[in-house]
């Protein structure tokens, strides 16, 4: 006898929170170590961010490692995600009513998208990293002049003070906008990570007390460490400026 329809919806539910779940450490790991560069700014400035970068490309930036450890979690776990919600909002038929007349009714999650964990993921997912991985990533590799891929050597983050510098608001709002989603989505997934497979509260504390750790212990040192940052004066090699340039514009967020 096959499975029926709600059954097979229940195991695919299933086996997507898990990819998600399972997912999710990797990325914790990735984003404590990319997120460790601007932290220490605070104490050292653009120097030792960059040299603290330099040391974790080692970790999320091989040609291994960047699909296993970094690009890859975030990728099956956003799929997973998005996956899950479109599941969650498909049109079901089952029977309702006293008469057992079939009627079509739209399944719905405990968690709807209007949630923080839900509106956080899609900012992170379809605005925020998609722009920050371009521009940080994509656009500085391209080998068309003037940009001439920039190496490594020279993608550090005076790169990231040069749109400081140049687009402060739009720059402000693209970071405070992808730091603040990821920091406040995680503290919440944690929990629903936590209560799932070891069926208690995470440590017991409140909702309010999770997302207030996330703002101070993530959210405000990364912002206080770019601020820390954008005091500097620029110290961008003269033939870097126009590659810079034309890296950031490539993006439309810097071209209007």
């Amino acid at each position: 006898m096959s499975a029926s329809p709600s059954n097979t919806r229940k195991t695919v539910l299933n086996v997507l929170t898990t990819v998600s779940h399972v997912t999710s450490p990797f990325i914790s790991v990735f984003l404590l170590v990319h997120l460790a560069a601007p932290v220490l700014a605070n104490v050292g400035g653009t120097n030792l961010a960059s040299q603290t970068m330099i040391l974790g490309r080692e970790y999320y930036q091989t040609p291994i490692g960047e699909g296993l450890l970094a690009l890859g979690p975030i990728v099956v776990h956003s799929i997973a995600g998005i996956s899950k919600r479109l599941l969650l909002t498909a049109p079901s038929n089952k029977p309702s009513g006293v008469d057992g007349k079939s009627s079509e009714k739209r399944a719905t999650s405990h968690r709807p998208l209007t949630t923080l964990l839900g509106l956080t993921g899609y900012a992170t997912v379809l605005i925020f990293l998609p722009v920050h991985f371009l521009v940080h990533r994509d656009y500085p590799a391209l080998p068309i002049e003037p940009i001439s891929s920039v190496g490594p050597a020279s993608l550090d983050y005076e790169y990231v003070k040069y749109g400081l510098h140049t687009w402060p608001w739009r720059s402000w709002f693209l970071y405070a906008g992808l730091v603040g989603s990821v920091a406040l989505h995680a503290a919440d997934g944690a929990t629903l990570i936590w209560n799932t497979w070891f069926k208690d509260s995470w440590g017991n504390l409140s909702r309010k007390t999770r997302r207030t750790i996330a703002v101070g212990g993530i959210i405000i040192p990364v912002l206080l460490g770019l601020t820390a940052i954008a005091r500097e004066p620029p110290m961008i090699m003269s033939f870097l400026q126009n590659r810079y340039h034309a890296a950031y514009t490539q993006s439309i967020a810097f071209r209007v």
